[in-house]
């Protein structure tokens, strides 16, 4: 089979056999809705990364032809870290006002609830919007530029807060006037747990990023890609927790089709609609917006040396796998927690997007080993970790030997070796399409595969379980990812162009 990031010249000066934008909205449906919905198993900000990974990986494949190699992989990795940045928002009590069993025929709970969730949701996808745009835009962003921008999006996080989300104050029922968590407004004689919320942070965040990158900075596909990360967010949320509410409110509207009587984990559904909708709606916008993409311009400069940028993926991996793994309930003989002052720190600041994405942010808009360890290993660890925690200690489900090498040893060495590769190659070669191909086939069945082996192998032939329904749809989603890895030929490909010429038709 030719390498798909070589295929030859063939199509007709129109270009009528690339692909379309009805390609780029299914395909990038597939990669939201199948990540998204595997998220569900890994939660928070490393979860969510996923969506980045699969939906940029995506859209270079459909997109950019000509990209060049590093060129590529940063564009990736931006939009990769950022999808994680909105994981730092509470929303399971956003999504109880518009289902929980109290509330259920609440009309104004519901609209209540909703609201929320197109605000939260608007927000999450916005920052992916942004950095993917930014990595293909062609605007060149520095390593200090960067680092004073993050630190920038971090200050108005804060103030937002204070601003907007507070006060917080449970104990005497103080709750912030636009709060879409558990209030006594709408249950009032309850015993709630209200959980402090940060969206207004992140609204002042995205709204700095948005004048910053695109109105100081120009940044034309920027700043378009924003409103429509917004706007992909901002119905998906909704719609997808559309499908849940409805089962609550109508638990038997299932009865008589040929569904009554299956298993269905709807949490899972509102997940994987969620993400189906934001990744078309984000592809949507790229597609529409094409001629903004230059990501065949001389991008792949490295201003970061090479021992930087292993100190800061050394600093970066201990943080991250203390955030994840570190059991933050140990105590000592005296009943004292082990893990506290210094540790207790870093773990509030580290659990926050904004500042979890600092270093690799930095480093990867400035390295030259850094974009591939953020879509590689950095990515894998969470998940396979995750997994290993499950199967081995949780459910006991397989042996640890076989578990850890399984699981996270082989997949890890796997994708480090090939992270390095890829390093070692010339930054500026045009294989930045055969790299997304490539990555977006290996990637696609490995999450997967993990999160296939996280639902205990639900096969379709097997008795179903509330698994087995998400199961068949992560499955028609790989199988599409593959096709398109391997398929489709990208828009502006063969067209007899070159350089931004041809990403720009």
């Amino acid at each position: 089979m030719a390498d798909p990031g070589s295929m030859s010249d063939s199509l007709s000066d129109d270009g009528r056999n690339a692909v379309g934008w009805f390609a780029a909205v299914v395909f990038g449906a597939m990669a939201g809705g199948m990540a998204w919905g595997i998220r569900g198993q890994y939660g928070h900000e490393t979860g969510a990364m996923l969506a980045g990974l699969l939906v940029s990986l995506t859209l270079v494949t459909l997109l950019c032809p000509r990209a060049s190699l590093l060129g590529a992989a940063r564009a990736v990795a931006l939009g990769t870290v950022a999808m994680g940045f909105g994981g730092s928002m509470t929303y399971g009590q956003t999504v109880g006002l518009t289902h929980d069993p109290e509330l259920v025929g609440n009309w104004a709970a519901l609209g209540w609830g909703m609201l929320g969730l197109a605000i939260k949701g608007g927000l999450w996808i916005g920052f992916a919007g942004a950095f993917l745009g930014m990595g293909l835009g062609g605007t060149r962003y520095r390593p200090l530029e960067m680092l004073l921008l993050m630190l920038g999006l971090v200050m108005a996080y804060f103030t937002g807060v204070a601003l907007i989300n507070s006060p917080f104050d449970p104990a005497n029922r103080e709750l912030p006037v636009l709060y879409f968590s558990a209030d006594w407004h709408w249950q009032p004689d309850k015993v709630l747990k209200p959980r402090p919320e940060c969206w207004g942070g992140l609204l002042a965040a995205l709204a700095v990023l948005t004048v910053y990158v695109g109105y100081w900075r120009k940044d034309g596909l920027a700043r378009r890609l924003v409103w429509w990360g917004v706007l992909g967010g901002a119905l998906g949320f909704p719609l997808g927790q559309s499908i849940q509410a409805y089962h609550a409110w109508n638990p038997d509207f299932l009865r008589g089709s040929f569904l009554e009587g299956t298993a269905i984990n709807w949490w899972n559904m509102m997940e994987t609609t969620y993400g189906a909708v934001m990744g078309a709606l984000l592809s949507c916008g790229l597609w529409l917006n094409r001629k903004w993409i230059q990501l065949d311009r001389a991008v792949s400069d490295v201003t970061l040396s090479a021992p930087v940028e292993w100190i800061l993926l050394a600093i970066h991996l201990i943080l991250l796998i203390s955030v994840e793994f570190v059991d933050r309930s140990m105590v000592d003989s005296l009943g004292r927690p082990i893990l506290s002052g210094a540790f207790g720190a870093v773990d509030f600041l580290y659990d926050l997007g904004l500042i979890m994405g600092i270093i690799p942010i930095v480093a990867v808009v400035g390295g030259r080993w850094w974009p591939y360890f953020a879509v590689f290993p950095v990515m894998l660890i969470p998940y396979a970790g995750k997994t290993v925690r499950q199967l081995v200690y949780k459910e006991a489900a397989v042996a640890p030997v076989v578990g850890w090498l399984v699981y996270l040893i082989v997949p890890l060495a796997v994708v480090t070796t090939i992270a390095i590769t890829y390093a070692r190659r010339a930054p500026e070669e045009p294989s930045g399409n055969a790299f997304a191909r490539r990555t977006l086939l290996l990637s696609a069945w490995l999450y997967f595969l993990l999160n296939y082996a996280f639902f205990r192998f639900p096969w379709p032939w097997a008795e179903w379980t509330g698994r087995t329904p998400n199961g068949i749809i992560f499955t028609i989603c790989v199988l599409g990812l593959t096709a398109c890895a391997l398929f489709v030929i990208p828009y502006g490909q063969g067209r007899g162009k070159k350089g931004s010429e041809a990403c720009h038709e």
